[in-house]
């Protein structure tokens, strides 16, 4: 799979990642960054064979594989669309599964073998196929929380919590059921664990006394799932995230947006035992010049010693990131 070839003295993924994340010493920096794939998204075979060629290009020490927000809701009837306008690769939300409070208390558990959830479980086996041992791959899973919003929408969310906190617990009840579902049908897949994306543990959304009664809860069981998953990833998601959640939802690595955000990776590392994935302004990357992108690798490097850090974007790359700007980074960590 790799392009560089493997020599004596040069680390497995595997071991580079576990080493980067015990504090140990790496044979070199491990990186990873990722996009979405829009329209490939939407088929399995498709959208395996971006993730297979996104490695063949930059030899990546682990992929995170990146489905449509949609792909967890549309069985309950979300609907969405591609117009190409999105710099991230997202999709326009066109209908809403929940359009009253009562429609919570209607949604009922999925079978992740079927629709959208099979299709994407179907595209984890690809790449189990693909891979193998040699490259790890992580499924993104949105939280429980994430997912209410994408099949309500982003202004209903708050009203229906503060005024209808029985009818949305009942439906965020059957999300996390069906999320439980997904990773244990997908578990077998070979992934080595779960992108755990958590987008209203951010104060500029919700309190976090209404986190804890709406949100966490529901992350810790899907945590608790996670046993013989080596490699999972937490994203807090927005500029300023409830970094108080790490000491709760225990994983081995925490990305979030540490160059636009508190803490910055320094400090982040003080308050995890794990590593930290980021170090580089994904709106930097997308600039013409490569080099301040390159500065803030370095300066990432110079942050944390080069210890428990995973080089990469405080969130998705954008798809019109130029692919120059990526060959450097990420020949940047052969070059350290």
């Amino acid at each position: 799979m790799s392009k560089r070839g493997k020599s004596k003295g040069v680390m497995s993924k595997r071991k580079r990642l576990e080493t980067a994340i015990s504090g140990g010493k790496v044979d070199r920096l491990p990186i990873a960054f990722w996009r979405h794939w829009p329209g490939d998204d939407q088929r399995a075979d498709d959208l395996a064979a971006a993730h297979v060629d996104f490695q063949s290009l930059y030899d990546l020490d682990f992929i995170k594989v990146s489905p449509s927000s949609s792909f967890c809701v549309q069985d309950w009837g979300v609907e969405s669309v591609w117009e190409g306008r999105n710099p991230e690769g997202t999709r326009r939300y066109t209908r809403w599964a929940v359009n009253s409070p009562d429609d919570w208390t209607d949604l009922q558990p999925l079978d992740p073998r079927q629709g959208a959830l099979g299709r994407q479980v179907q595209c984890l086996y690809h790449l189990g196929a693909a891979f193998g041992e040699e490259v790890p791959f992580i499924q993104t899973v949105f939280s429980p929380l994430a997912q209410a919003k994408y099949l309500c929408g982003e202004d209903s969310l708050p009203v229906h919590m503060r005024q209808h906190a029985s009818q949305l617990h009942k439906g965020l009840k059957t999300i996390t059921e069906t999320t439980l579902r997904f990773i244990d049908e997908a578990g077998s897949s070979g992934m080595a664990g779960i992108y755990y994306a958590v987008q209203f543990a951010n104060y500029d959304r919700l309190s976090e006394a209404e986190y804890q009664i709406f949100g966490l809860p529901y992350d810790k069981q899907i945590m608790a799932a996670l046993e013989g998953l080596w490699l999972n990833v937490l994203h807090l998601h927005g500029p300023y995230p409830m970094f108080n959640l790490v000491k709760d939802l225990r994983v081995p690595v925490v990305n979030w947006h540490d160059r636009e955000s508190d803490p910055d990776l320094a400090s982040g590392l003080q308050r995890l035992k794990g590593a930290a994935s980021g170090g580089v302004n994904r709106d930097v990357l997308l600039g013409e010049d490569p080099e301040p992108a390159l500065a803030q690798a370095r300066d990432a490097v110079e942050q944390t010693g080069g210890r428990r850090l995973v080089l990469g974007t405080g969130c998705v790359t954008l798809v019109t990131t130029p692919v120059g700007n990526l060959r450097k980074l990420r020949a940047l960590v052969d070059e350290l």
